[in-house]
Formats: structure tokens, sequence, C-alpha cells
């Protein structure tokens, strides 16, 4: 039988057993056993892929990434932008102004570097404030090189930061470079030495991104960007990595430390070791086992408390688990994780963007099919702005997967959906496909 305490009487506990008083001993829960199917479901519905849509409006916008944790920014537009595609994959077709309002005019989001750069939530700026005071006063052997730079450049950081207050929101092309000792790099930002400046000083937090210009950033100061209801409390460490760790947990909806450590803010959850330890003593989190067929999958894994009657739901085959079949972008959150997503789905994901084309396996910006709890296959597609068309080159299935017209039915409705979102008015399929789903696939109406 678990007995609850507050956290205070477990520090008390804690503290008298050290002091050779009796102290209180809290007993942990026996780990919650769940199959592969539970899991893969619970990660799906937490990360707003099963279950009813959110509404198309910025409040449900604001759902999904409050749910999620961030949406990845990257700059390829084969198809469309990521930060586009993961709302789709959620929202189904909506007005893509409604992530443009919530950033530059509403401010309920600003770009900032979680997992990768990424749109963020202002609520959650006391734990990326962290993260810039870090990049300000660390001693790691990068961020102590970068500052050396930007201080032998001191006529070019004073020139950007004056243009900006004079200026801002600007771009980075109408700032002048006035560096004096060039950016060094054998990669694409050798000698871009204005980007770089602006770089670091959007890392530390001292510049935002205010605005875009036909996809290029705006810049102007941090404390013009951020509206005045921004939490401003400086987090110590720990709390921060608490923080971190639960709407890491809560996205992913279950994990193991190593997932939590790739999920939202990478690599910055310093002592995760000791915060989990904490969560589970306080029964915020729980462990999990996943028992698949008598076989114990390396763990612990860990559900937040919150979670626990959704999991029940699921694990008991209730009207929780409601799915849906829709395509993800390649840097979708639940896939974002390769090695979790071959172990949760066993499904190979690789982006083959930067291999060359007669290498590639699958195609340059593939799109993985999520049909209810499996990913089942991947379309390789393109979109033809001018000609407002969505060519989908290939289609792939996996060796497993359900080649009926059911199936088939599905993923033509979601592609339909897709080419709806993107404004195309045609859909032209490629002879590469399953022969299962040819009929299903290539039968029109392709959209409505």
């Amino acid at each position: 039988m678990e007995v609850s305490l507050p956290i205070a009487s477990i520090k008390s506990a804690n503290y008298a057993h050290s002091q050779n008083i009796c102290a209180i001993i809290v007993p942990m829960k026996a780990p919650i056993k769940v199959t592969p199917t539970v899991a893969r479901r619970l990660s799906i519905t937490r990360q707003r892929l099963a279950g009813p849509r959110p509404a198309p409006t910025p409040e449900g916008f604001l759902e999904v990434v409050h749910d999620i944790g961030c949406l990845q920014l990257d700059p390829i537009s084969a198809v469309a932008r990521t930060n586009h595609l993961v709302p789709w994959s959620r929202l189904g077709v909506h007005d893509p102004a409604i992530q443009d309002t919530l950033l530059w005019s509403d401010r309920s989001l600003f770009e900032y570097w979680a997992h990768a750069a990424s749109i963020v939530l202002t609520e959650d700026y006391p734990i990326h404030s962290h993260q810039m005071e870090r990049y300000r006063t660390s001693d790691k052997p990068w961020v102590v090189s970068t500052r050396a730079w930007m201080a032998a450049n001191q006529e070019l950081y004073d020139h950007i930061m004056a243009t900006i207050r004079e200026r801002g929101p600007i771009l980075s092309k109408d700032i002048e470079d006035k560096a004096q000792d060039g950016w060094q790099s054998t990669g694409w930002t050798g000698g871009r030495n204005v980007s770089r400046m602006l770089d670091f000083l959007w890392t530390q937090g001292i510049i935002m991104v205010a605005g875009r210009k036909g996809g290029q950033k705006m810049w102007d100061l941090a404390e013009r960007v951020l509206p005045e209801w921004t939490p401003r409390e400086e987090l110590p460490q720990q709390e921060v990595v608490r923080r971190s760790a639960l709407k890491s947990l809560r996205g992913l909806g279950i994990g193991t430390q190593r997932h939590i450590t790739n999920y939202f803010t990478r690599n910055r959850y310093w002592d995760l070791d000791s915060v989990l330890r904490d969560l589970v003593a306080e029964g915020i989190i729980q462990s999990v086992e996943i028992d698949a067929e008598g076989k114990k999958w390396a763990g612990p894994w860990y559900v937040h408390r919150d979670d626990l009657h959704l999991l029940e739901s699921l694990s008991g085959g209730g009207e929780a688990w409601q799915p849906r079949t829709t395509l993800l972008s390649p840097f979708d959150n639940l896939i974002a994780d390769r090695a979790r997503t071959e172990a949760l789905f066993n499904f190979d994901f690789r982006i083959e963007i930067y291999v060359p084309k007669e290498q590639r396996k699958y195609g340059y910006y593939v799109l993985p099919i999520l049909y209810g709890d499996r990913l089942i296959g991947r379309i390789d597609p393109l979109m033809d702005r001018k000609a407002k068309r969505l060519n989908i080159n290939a289609v792939y299935a996996e060796p497993d997967a359900p080649l009926d017209s059911e199936t088939a039915t599905a993923i033509a409705s979601s592609i339909a959906e897709l080419a709806a979102f993107l404004g195309a008015n045609q859909i032209a399929y490629g002879d590469r496909m399953p022969e299962g789903w040819r009929l299903a696939l290539t039968s029109p109406p392709h959209f409505s």
C-alpha cells in the first residue's frame, strides 16, 4: 500500500534519517506493466495524433503546442515548412496565418532553441531564459570561444545593437558588416559575420525574432518582443530540469530517461537521475514496464501521473483509443528521436536530404504514414506551387503493412487533406506504389 506524503514531509524524513532519528519510509508502487501496443497508443494520443482533433483555431493551435512542447523550424519546403506540417497532422486543414498571429501579434509563442531551432511557448520563458544565461556565462569551450569572438568584434556588436535599437525589427541583410575579426568556419557560416553575431545575441536572449519577411528573420530587442505578461522568474537549475523533464514526459506520453533527454530541451537535463528519483518518490511520475509477450523491454519507462487514467483506459480497450490516419513531417515530434521510433514502432526512419539522389532509398523529403498505432509506410511528395499540384512520386509500404482497400482509402484521404491544406487543386501519382493500394490511391476524386 503506497503512502502519499507532501514533498516537504519526505524531505523532513530524509533529514531525520541523517540525524539518526526514526525516518518515514515511503513505499514505492510496483511498476505498471503495459504492452508495446498500449505504449504506442499512449504516445500517439499524447501527441494529439489520436482522439478528437483540436479545433483549427488559435486556441486549438496553442493546445497542440502546449502538449507537444515545441514546433521545430527547418527551411526546407519541398512540401511545406515542418512548423506548418506538424500542426496540420494534428489539426487538419487550418489557416496557417494562425501561427503568425500567435507569434507576431499575440506573442504567445516565440522562436528559440529547444531540441533544435523551434517555436516555443512564451509561458515557458523561464526554462529557456536559463539557457540564455548559460550562453552568456558558461565555461564550456565552444561558448567561451564564441564570447571571445564577440569581444574581438566589439565594433560590430555595438553597431548591430545600435542599428536594431534604432531601426528594428530589421533583416540581417540591412545591417552593415563591421567585423574586425571575421568568423572562421569550414561550413556555410564562414565569413557570415553579421549573421553569426545575430545568432549569438539570439541564443543569449539579447535579441529575438520579431517577425518574418519572405521567410527571413526580422530582429529586434528581446525587451520589445516579449509581451508584458511573460513570466520572468529566475529558476535554479534543478527546477529548470524538473519542469523540462515533466514537459518532455507529457509530450512523449511514455519514455525512458534517454527519451526524456532527447525530447524538448534536448541534452539540457543536468543530474536527471536525481530529478527522476525525486519525481517518482513524490508520486508525480510512475515507473512502467513494457512487456512484449513475456519479454521485458529495457527501462525503466515512465508515465506522468496525470496520464495514468488514460493509460488504464487504453489498456482496457475502451473508447480512449480513437485512431486516425495521417502523414508526418520528417521532423515531427513523434519521430524526432530516431532510436525511440525504431524501438517503439519498429520503423527505421532516416532523412535522405543530404544523400546523393541515386543513393536514396525512398526520396528527398519523405513523410511517414501513421495508421492508427503503426507506421506502415511513407510517401515521397513534392508540391508544385506554380501548377498547384501535389506530386506523389512514390508510395512505400512496410513489409507488414495491411495492403487492403480500407487502408489505402484512409491513406488517400490523408494525402487529399494535405493537398487541400497546401492549396493544391490536383494530385499526381507516380507509378511506384503497392499494388494493394493502387486503385484507392489513384481513383478520383482525390480530395473534396
